[in-house]
C-alpha cells in the first residue's frame, strides 16, 4: 500500500509536527506533501529519507517568512498536489491539509486538529488580535475567510473518515462539516518512568506567551494573592508585558530548556492553565510528573484532566475564578495521589498514540473494502 501523508506547513517542530512524526513511523516508505517546508536542519530528523513534495507557495516571494499571508492561494495549492498513485491519503490538518484531491479508489483519513480555527469560531478574535475589526482591510480579510469557509466545507466531503484530536474537537467537527469522528488524543512525551519529586511551596504555568493562553489572567490572581509562589516559563510576543504585570511573588522566568522546565513542573504543587485549547500538551506533561492541574474547565482540557482525580477545573476565564480554584486546591481535605497522576499521563504517550491511530485506519480500511463488496453491480457489469 502506497501512503501520502498531507501536512500544512513545515515551518517549526511543534504540536502538529510531532503528530506527524509519529505517522511516518507508523509508514515508513511514505512521501509527505506540504505547502511549504522551511523546517530547520536541527528539526528535520524525523523526516529521516522520506520525500518532501511542497507547492508553489514555497517559491514566492517572502514565503519563508510571511507564507501565512499566502492563506488565499492555499486551497488552490494544496489542490494541485497529484496523489493518484497513492492508496492511502493520511491528512494531518489544521488548515488546508485535508482539501486534497483524492478519487473514488483511494481512502482519505484526515487526523483533524481543528477546522480552521481563525475562519471559523474564533474569526472574531484573530480579527481584534489583527487589528482587523474596522476598514477597508477588514472587509478585504473577512471575504477572504467566508470563500475560506465554504471551500472547508465542501472538501470534507473528499474525506472518508475524521479522527478528531479531543472530544471539543469531534464537536467542532460535527458542527461545522455535519461529520462524525473518532477521538484519539495526540502524542505526548513522557516518562516511562515518572519522577515523583517533593513537591516545593510554588505553582508553575508553561506556556507560549501570547493572547489566548491567559496567562496574565494567571499573574494577576496571583498578584491578588501575594502568599502564594507562582513561577511562567515561556516566551513569546508578550514576554516583556508580563514581566511587567507579575508582582513580587510571581517569576516570569522566559524561555528555559527542557530540564529546567520538568524539573518545576515535578516540583510544583499544582500546574495552572487559563486558555481554552483544542487538546492542551503542557498540562498532560505536568501530570506525567505526579503534578495535579487547575484548568479552566472547557476544551480539550476535558479529555486530558480527571475532575478531582488528576486535578480541578474552575468556570470562567476570571482571575476571581483562578483565584477560588486556587484557594480550594489549598482547602483539599485529602492529599493528591501523586503516582496515581503520573499513571494516567501514561495513556497519551506516543506508543498508544500509534496504536490507536493505525486502529482507526485499518477500521477505514476495512470498512471501504466492506462497502465495496456490497454495492450492487448494474446489468452488464461484473466486479
Amino acid at each position: 500500500m502506497r501512503v501520502a501523508i498531507i501536512h500544512d506547513w513545515l515551518t517549526v517542530y511543534a504540536g502538529a509536527e510531532k503528530v506527524l512524526s509519529q505517522m511516518l513511523l507508523l509508514y515508513p516508505q511514505a512521501e509527505v506533501f506540504t505547502l511549504v517546508d522551511f523546517l530547520p536542519d536541527a528539526d528535520r530528523g524525523f523526516l529521516a529519507s522520506h520525500k518532501v513534495h511542497t507547492s508553489f507557495i514555497q517559491r514566492l516571494p517572502k514565503a519563508r517568512s510571511s507564507y501565512r499571508s499566502y492563506l488565499p492561494l492555499m486551497p488552490l495549492a494544496i489542490e494541485q498536489f497529484d496523489l493518484a498513485a497513492f492508496d492511502l491519503v493520511l491528512s494531518s490538518s489544521h488548515a488546508v491539509a485535508k482539501g486534497v484531491l483524492t478519487g473514488p479508489d483511494q481512502i482519505h483519513v484526515c487526523y483533524c486538529h481543528s477546522p480552521i480555527r481563525y475562519a471559523w469560531d474564533l474569526q472574531g478574535q484573530y480579527l481584534r488580535e489583527s487589528g482587523l475589526q474596522r476598514g477597508i482591510k477588514s472587509w478585504v480579510a473577512r471575504l477572504i475567510l467566508s470563500y475560506i469557509r465554504m471551500w472547508d466545507v465542501r472538501t470534507a466531503n473528499g474525506v472518508d473518515h475524521f479522527i478528531a484530536n479531543s472530544s471539543f474537537i469531534a464537536r467542532r467537527i460535527s458542527k461545522v462539516y455535519g461529520r462524525a469522528s473518532a477521538v484519539v488524543a495526540p502524542p505526548v512525551d513522557v516518562p516511562e518512568v515518572p519522577s515523583l519529586s517533593p513537591r516545593k511551596d510554588y505553582y508553575v504555568t508553561a506556556s507560549r506567551l501570547v493572547p489566548y493562553k491567559r496567562i496574565d489572567l494567571i499573574i494577576k490572581a496571583f498578584n491578588a494573592m501575594p502568599d502564594k509562589a507562582l513561577v511562567v516559563i515561556g516566551s513569546g510576543p508578550m514576554l516583556a508585558e508580563m514581566k511587567q504585570l507579575a508582582g513580587s511573588n510571581v517569576r516570569v522566568l522566559g524561555y528555559q530548556p527542557q530540564n529546567v522546565l520538568e524539573q518545576h513542573l515535578a516540583e510544583a504543587k499544582a500546574f495552572v492553565f487559563a486558555a481554552e485549547e483544542d487538546f492542551g500538551i503542557a498540562p498532560v506533561e505536568a501530570q506525567a510528573y505526579g503534578t495535579p492541574v487547575i484548568a479552566y474547565g472547557k476544551g480539550g482540557i476535558l479529555d486530558s484532566v480527571i475532575d478531582g482525580r488528576t486535578g480541578n477545573f474552575f468556570p470562567a476565564q476570571t482571575v476571581e475564578a483562578i483565584t477560588a480554584a486556587i484557594d480550594a486546591f489549598e482547602k483539599r481535605a485529602s492529599p493528591w495521589d501523586n503516582a496515581q497522576i503520573a499513571q494516567h499521563a501514561l495513556e497519551f504517550r506516543p506508543e498508544a498514540f500509534r496504536a490507536r491511530l493505525a486502529a482507526q485506519i485499518d477500521a477505514a480500511i476495512a470498512t471501504r473494502a466492506s462497502n465495496a463488496l456490497s454495492m450492487p453491480v448494474e446489468e452488464g457489469q461484473t466486479r
